[in-house]
């Protein structure tokens, strides 16, 4: 078994410069835009980040570099797909993956069986294996100002064993 850890953070943009971010592949209502070369969808690059640590793959730079525009703008799911499709090239599946976001807002309860289900459905995963929580910043910091969100995520990952016949 192999455990992978990820983080991310993006910064927001001046308020009333966006009707939404994207979260897990969920547009949510919100008034600031993320910066980000992607979408900035922060769940899925933590996510990335503990998928590729746990499988000793790098980081999601390494693979979806910010300095190529073939991923600007980028659906940040693509990239969770691609990095699955290299867990089954090195025999890894996925035990368990648990989100963690961290900002002030917009709040993601109503969202959460979606979020988790877009992201079972990318993995080839049940949803029983996929947890996303939330918390603040209780005011602290560049998050806690609402200047920022960002995210972990930590994975466990089997690596699938060929039994002889």
């Amino acid at each position: 078994m192999r455990i992978g850890h990820g983080y991310d953070l993006h910064r927001f943009g001046d308020p009333g410069t966006a009707v939404s971010v994207r979260l897990a592949g969920i547009e949510i209502k919100h008034n600031q835009q993320v910066i980000a070369h992607s979408d900035g969808d922060v769940l899925i690059h933590a996510l990335c980040d503990a998928l590729l640590g746990a499988m000793s793959q790098g980081d999601i730079g390494q693979h979806f570099s910010d300095q190529d525009e073939h991923w600007r703008d980028a659906d940040s799911r693509q990239f969770l797909r691609l990095i699955a499709e290299l867990m089954g090239h090195q025999k890894f599946y996925l035990e368990n993956a648990d989100l963690t976001l961290i900002c002030e807002a917009p709040r993601i309860n109503p969202y959460r069986h979606k979020m988790c289900e877009r992201i079972a459905k990318d993995l080839s995963v049940d949803i029983e294996r996929i947890n996303i929580k939330a918390t603040t910043a209780e005011g602290v910091g560049a998050v806690g100002r609402g200047e920022a969100m960002a995210a972990h995520a930590v994975v466990l990952l089997r690596r699938k064993i060929d039994v002889a016949t």
